[in-house]
């Protein structure tokens, strides 16, 4: 009989165990991201954080930037925080919005409702005749 020479290390268990996180462990920074069939949505928690440091821009028409900036010079933010997206393809960028309450900023990025090109096959003639001069 056979036994195999591969054993686990003492910190698989030790990291695979789930009794040592009390807590659903999250990044500071982290903004959850779902998408529905009409937009995307970004939501953040931001406690602690006024509304007037809050701001929300898109650069380029390609980049979301969340972050919080201080209201004045002489103060700082609750919290510094900043993120920036690529946002998809698609959307419709004058339809962005914002909200902030309890301590969560939700972005909301409509579709765009623009899919390419349709053609309706109405318009098209029953013969198209198509002139070309030889080189």
């Amino acid at each position: 009989m056979e036994y195999s020479t591969f054993q686990l290390s003492p910190w698989h268990y030790m990291l695979a165990s789930a009794s040592l996180f009390s807590h659903q462990f999250t990044p500071e920074n982290y903004v959850h991201w779902t998408q529905t069939p009409e937009s995307h949505v970004f939501s953040a928690d931001l406690p602690g954080v006024s509304k007037k440091e809050i701001k929300v821009e898109v650069e380029d028409s390609i980049y979301l930037i969340i972050r919080t900036e201080a209201i004045d010079e002489s103060t700082k933010p609750a919290k510094s925080f900043m993120r920036k997206f690529r946002l998809p393809r698609m959307v419709d960028i004058d339809g962005i919005s914002a909200g902030y309450q309890d301590g969560v900023l939700t972005v909301t990025v409509p579709r765009s409702l623009r899919r390419g090109f349709y053609i309706d096959p109405g318009d098209i003639p029953e013969r198209l005749e198509v002139v070309a001069r030889a080189a």
